[in-house]
């Protein structure tokens, strides 16, 4: 309980800081996106919630108006939904400072596992990776760091989706769980500094990733994924033991 306390009150002071300190860029940064196509610039993203509810994520818009609606959640760098003014939004991940409006109101936490879609998402959870529902969705986390070229890794594949449940799922979800095995404030604060971190130098921030991954005896397979020093491979979720068909990837090519 008195953990639980301590995480909310760093949520509501960094909350509270960030929008009224980087409001002067969310005003200019949500003109710009307006005056491009005079649609709001504001996404409201279905998400699930803390568990397994669901949530409103507030982003501010870096694709197309109605692009949800092709019916693709996970996005490369090369998506053509990506509007002029989205790829400098997504660059400088201005698109998540918005969300610290759901940190403030308590749908999501500063430090967490990044919130997810239901359909080709939480839809295709094993039974391990339902624990990750058991805390607040975060704005960041060490997937986020770790992951944080998700759509340079994506940029290209025929089926972005299918891309992201083979490659990039299966270290999230287990960086997700080892989070929630060992979260703390010392952690939160340390995750905080190496999301900062990673938008000037990547591989410090990975570095720094690796440190607490080892500081809590993670296991080396999940700690040489995380240096990033070689490109990914498909592997399988946490909690299962083979792929049937590539059902636990969504089933579809």
């Amino acid at each position: 309980m008195r953990s639980y306390m301590f995480k909310r009150f760093l949520d509501l002071f960094m909350s509270a800081s960030v929008l009224i300190l980087t409001s002067p860029l969310l005003i200019g940064v949500m003109i710009a996106v307006w005056l491009q196509d005079f649609r709001s610039p504001i996404y409201r993203a279905p998400r699930v919630a803390r568990g397994g509810g669901e949530f409103t994520m507030m982003k501010i818009r870096s694709m197309v108006a109605n692009a949800s609606k092709t019916g693709v959640n996970s996005t490369g760098a090369d998506d053509r939904r990506i509007t002029a003014v989205g790829h400098f939004i997504r660059r400088w991940k201005i698109d998540e400072l918005s969300q610290f409006f759901n940190v403030l109101i308590g749908s999501m936490s500063v430090v967490g596992p990044r919130p997810q879609v239901r359909n080709w998402g939480t839809d295709l959870y094993t039974s391990a990776e339902m624990r990750l529902l058991e805390v607040r969705p975060g704005i960041t986390d060490l997937a986020s760091i770790v992951f944080s070229d998700e759509g340079n890794i994506l940029a290209g594949a025929n089926h972005a989706d299918l891309e992201y449940n083979r490659l990039i799922r299966p270290w999230k979800s287990r960086l997700g769980l080892f989070y929630i095995d060992n979260m703390s404030l010392a952690m939160d604060i340390r995750i905080v500094g190496l999301t900062i971190m990673a938008i000037i130098n990547k591989q410090k921030a990975l570095d720094g990733v690796v440190a607490i991954l080892r500081d809590h005896a993670a296991d080396g397979e999940l700690i040489e994924v995380c240096r990033r020093l070689v490109p990914l491979e498909p592997a399988i979720p946490p909690g299962a033991t083979k792929v049937e068909d590539g059902s636990l990837y969504g089933g579809g090519s």
